[in-house]
């Protein structure tokens, strides 16, 4: 097992963290640890760029466009 040392922790921090520590009848050093594994913990799987835009902006509900006006092809450029 690994170890860390976290230097420069805000007092107000580590306050909240031994109160939550408390709270949980456990160690702060513990609590550290749990609160490290829900964050760290599991690697999750990437999500597809499609479907995360989707995603924020699903509430917000869709509009219907008119689908565009198309005209004929141009002809290829003639590079003689």
């Amino acid at each position: 097992m690994a170890s860390i040392t976290i230097r420069n922790l805000d007092d107000d921090v580590k306050h909240r963290l031994r109160v939550r520590a408390a709270e949980h009848g456990r160690s702060m050093e513990e609590e550290a640890r749990d609160i490290l594994r829900q964050v760290v913990g599991q690697p999750s799987a990437p999500l597809n760029l499609g479907l995360a835009i989707h995603a924020r902006f699903a509430a917000v509900g869709g509009i219907d466009l008119p689908p565009a006006q198309r005209g004929p092809m141009r002809p290829s450029p003639d590079f003689e």
